[in-house]
């Protein structure tokens, strides 16, 4: 799915560990990246967790749904941002599946800094669509 994802590309995040209902994704925050007051902005700490949730999902998708052409979409999330983090550092999403009913799912993110204090908690809720992945169909 990343191989896709032109956005997170673009932001310079990679996929550390890609398993189903879990995983880890890191980016360096760059100068651009940065807001008014010189630190992070909120969106790429959010965008950084979002992906980390993307994969975690649709791992459990392929994994897990009837065909591994379902896709999984987030149904909603929201992030409470703990520490302020600066150009040049590192930050990592470690995403996790707390619970998967049907096509419904929860999943946690915990975005940290390199020396692994916590930088916000993300919660996202997935939904697994009938829709085909643009990657798989023929």
């Amino acid at each position: 799915m990343l191989q896709r994802d032109r956005a997170s590309a673009a932001l310079g995040m990679v996929v550390e560990r890609d398993e189903p209902g879990e995983a880890v994704v890191s980016m360096r925050v760059r100068e651009d990246m940065t807001n008014g007051f010189a630190i992070t902005h909120g969106g790429m700490v959010f965008a950084l967790a979002d992906t980390a949730f993307a994969m975690a999902c649709n791992a459990v998708a392929t994994a897990e749904a009837d065909t591994d052409a379902d896709i999984t979409v987030a149904a909603g999330a929201d992030i409470s941002f703990l520490k302020a983090t600066y150009a040049g550092q590192t930050l990592t999403a470690h995403a996790r599946r707390r619970a998967l009913t049907g096509r419904s799912g929860l999943y946690d993110v915990t975005v940290t800094d390199e020396t692994g204090d916590v930088v916000a908690e993300f919660r996202g809720r997935s939904f697994t669509t009938r829709r085909a992945d643009p990657g798989t169909a023929g």
